[in-house]
């Protein structure tokens, strides 16, 4: 396994933002743990929905490059939402973000409502595994 962390990336403490491993059969499985709405320094730009949510989806692509891989191999996608209504509402702004970052790539995906993130500006958490060929 290979823990994949953008060098200008603050060290995570107590977790990896993703992990990289191969399979015999060639093909790597990358794993990149739930990443939020703030910049490579952990500071949060904004509170706004949908921009926290094009951060956090430029934050995923970041890790993916470091595993030599792309939005066009995600598998998976979990979102965790502190506000259902405030995601319904905001659906427009995240699907121009979603375009723009990841493409047209449409992963098996699961939305969850939390009470809470660990984060307390965090308004969306967002965790993927992907396949490199």
């Amino acid at each position: 396994m290979k823990i994949l962390q953008p060098p200008s990336w603050v060290e995570p403490r107590g977790y990896a933002n993703g992990i990289m491993t191969e399979m015999k059969v060639g093909s790597r499985l990358l794993f990149v743990g739930g990443q939020i709405g703030w910049n490579e320094q952990q500071e949060f730009e904004t509170d706004d929905f949908a921009e926290q949510v094009g951060q956090t989806l430029r934050n995923i692509v970041a890790i993916l490059k470091e595993g030599g891989a792309g939005p066009e191999h995600i598998t998976r996608m979990t979102w965790y939402v502190c506000d259902k209504q405030e995601y319904v509402a905001a659906l427009r702004d995240v699907g121009r973000h979603y375009r723009e970052v990841i493409g047209r790539n449409f992963p098996a995906m699961t939305a969850v409502e939390v009470a809470d993130l660990v984060e307390d500006r965090a308004r969306v958490e967002i965790e993927v595994t992907a396949v490199v060929p």
